[in-house]
């Protein structure tokens, strides 16, 4: 039986398609940043609730937050950018609350974020 080089390159990428692992993208830390941006003056200042638009950016990071990889990667990145932004620690755990959603990664400098599922 003769095989042809389009059956031969089609079977080839198949295999390929079938036995190679897959990898979730994990979030990009600018998006992170951009999204929690009109957070900004709320994490900082903390006290009365945050602006319309900073509870639209943590439900997008709510929704972003589907897999292990994925909160891990906020979670970084959220650590990351509350120890340059000094926020008021009070008011970025209660973010989620205030905002009316259960962030599955806490907003925190101390948290270790290998541990987040």
């Amino acid at each position: 039986m003769k095989f042809s080089g389009l059956t031969v390159a089609a079977s080839a990428i198949v295999m390929l398609v079938v036995f190679l692992p897959t990898y979730e993208a994990a979030v990009d830390c600018s998006d992170v940043v951009k999204t929690l941006s009109p957070c900004l003056n709320y994490l900082q200042n903390g006290g009365g609730m945050p602006t319309a638009d900073c509870c639209a950016g943590a439900n997008n990071l709510y929704s972003e937050a589907t897999s292990t990889a994925n909160r891990q990667a906020i979670c970084a990145c959220i650590k990351t950018a509350a120890e340059k932004i000094n926020t008021n620690d009070a008011a970025a755990q209660g973010l989620p609350g205030s905002c009316g959603i259960s962030l599955p990664v806490p907003i925190s400098r101390d948290i270790d974020c290998s541990k987040v599922n």
